[in-house]
């Protein structure tokens, strides 16, 4: 009998491979950005506040469809339940050629970008980031438990330290310390070549939704748990309690950071600063503090590399099992019951981005390919609800249909900016998708040629693949 995954993560772990995944780079570069495009403090709070909402709406929604299918591939497995397989496919390519080797690759160089900054001597930034990917990937081939163990150190250690600096800030404005508004206060040096007086005065509609998509490109990493769906025990009872959790401590730090950020600086100074924890640091206790935050992003970035490379390559599993990606892909280690193949397949893929593409790329990539499925995801919750009304459903979205609908409001509202903001790279990144169609073609031409080769069993019923319109053959 093959090896198969095994459940190994309770709800405390898999809440932690959500945290981890998610509180990466985003709350130490998204908050300049913000300052920038919103102009006032009250504006600044008001858009990761509606950023915390919309995705807690998309973790409560996406949570019904991990009980339902709690499978390898998450995301995936939703979507070809919902839509058929074109559309699940185009999601996993996507995820190949896009979204995951960009999500490795900007994670890790700023692991690496970050660690130069902290000892000051080494190899390249590029050649640290593929070490770093390198790395990540062959703890991942070797153990669940192992990187389980890692993303829980990292995770819970970045967190009690981002809240005890926030922490250490507000108290030291509280009690009349250095501040935003302190006559020993540092001046900030302009990083990002934008003048304090470029800086917006008040709110303004077109600015929050600007910075709504920095927002939510900062809480992304919600639904990675779900890849993982097939390795959560008591899927039913754990997921849906891991996903809110999860959700709700990212929540928690990041309103808690900005908090400690806008009473260290001043908005304008926050729109200059490209390295807006490091500034807010100096401001509070010195120079010793921008080598503490350099040493604390290190940790958190390695933290999400663990958690991208934990998740991401389930997706790949999942294609592989149902015979749309290279069988092999699928290879379950005989003695360490990971997905290696799938594994290996993300580790070169990271490597090969991570050495051609500038950080900008990677992450706009990531964010311009994952959010058109995750509209498709919770709209899957709406259509499976009308077309299975009588299915038992353990768990069922709070709110709902609000809640869901929301989601995809803000979903829209956000590519659509996107595409009035970066026509180019918005535009770039539906041709890299629409590229799959052609491919899923051919592969389901070449299924159909080698029925007896490429045939694939999934819940003890045909899977094979099908025109798109969901019905199994």
């Amino acid at each position: 009998m093959a090896p198969s995954l095994v459940r190994e993560l309770g709800a405390w772990s898999a809440a932690a491979v959500l945290v981890g995944s998610t509180i990466g780079s985003g709350i130490f570069r998204v908050p300049s950005e913000v300052a920038t495009v919103t102009g006032t403090a009250g504006a600044m709070v008001m858009v990761w506040v509606v950023g915390a909402i919309v995705s807690l709406f998309g973790a409560l929604t996406m949570a019904e469809l991990a009980t339902l299918y709690p499978r390898s591939g998450g995301i995936y497995v939703f979507l070809r339940e919902a839509y058929g397989d074109r559309v699940a496919f185009l999601f996993g390519w996507t995820q190949l050629v896009v979204i995951r080797p960009s999500a490795l690759g900007a994670i890790a160089m700023i692991f690496s970008e970050y660690l130069h900054r902290l000892v000051g001597a080494g190899p390249g930034v590029r050649v640290v980031a593929a070490a770093a990917i390198v790395g990540v990937g062959l703890l991942n081939m070797r153990s669940v438990r192992w990187t389980s163990w890692l993303e829980n150190v990292t995770t819970g250690t970045k967190v009690v330290a981002m809240l005890l600096v926030a922490g250490a800030a507000l108290a030291l404005a509280l009690g009349g310390g250095a501040g935003a508004n302190s006559a020993e206060a540092v001046s900030i040096t302009a990083g990002a070549g934008t003048s304090v007086a470029s800086v917006g005065p008040a709110f303004s509609w077109t600015g929050m939704g600007v910075a709504l998509v920095a927002v939510l490109w900062a809480y992304d990493g919600w639904a990675d748990l779900t890849f993982m769906a097939g390795e959560v025990r008591d899927p039913a009872r754990n997921l849906p309690r891991a996903l809110l959790w999860g959700v709700l401590a990212v929540v928690a730090v990041y309103l808690t950071v900005n908090a400690a950020y806008l009473t260290a600086l001043t908005v304008p100074e926050m729109a200059d600063s490209e390295l807006v924890a490091a500034d807010a640091a100096l401001r509070l206790v010195g120079a010793w503090g921008a080598a503490l935050v350099s040493a604390l992003v290190v940790l958190s970035t390695l933290g999400a590399l663990n958690g991208a490379m934990m998740t991401g390559p389930r997706i790949f599993f999942a294609m592989a099992e149902d015979g749309t990606m290279w069988r092999p892909i699928a290879s379950v280690h005989p003695r360490f019951h990971t997905p290696w193949g799938a594994i290996a397949l993300a580790t070169v893929l990271g490597v090969g981005y991570v050495s051609a593409r500038s950080f900008e790329e990677l992450a706009g990539g990531f964010i311009l390919g994952i959010w058109p499925f995750y509209a498709l995801a919770v709209g899957a919750v709406i259509l499976l609800r009308r077309r299975e009304p009588d299915r038992e459903r353990v768990y069922r979205t709070p709110g709902y249909p609000w809640v869901p609908v929301v989601f995809l409001l803000a979903s829209v509202g956000m590519l659509v900016s996107a595409l009035v903001r970066e026509p180019v790279l918005t535009l770039a990144g539906f041709a890299a998708l629409l590229a799959g169609v052609p491919v899923f073609e051919a592969v389901r031409r070449y299924r159909r040629a080698h029925p007896l080769i490429h045939n694939t069993v999934q819940d003890g019923a045909d899977a094979d693949i099908d025109g798109g319109d969901g019905s199994r053959r």
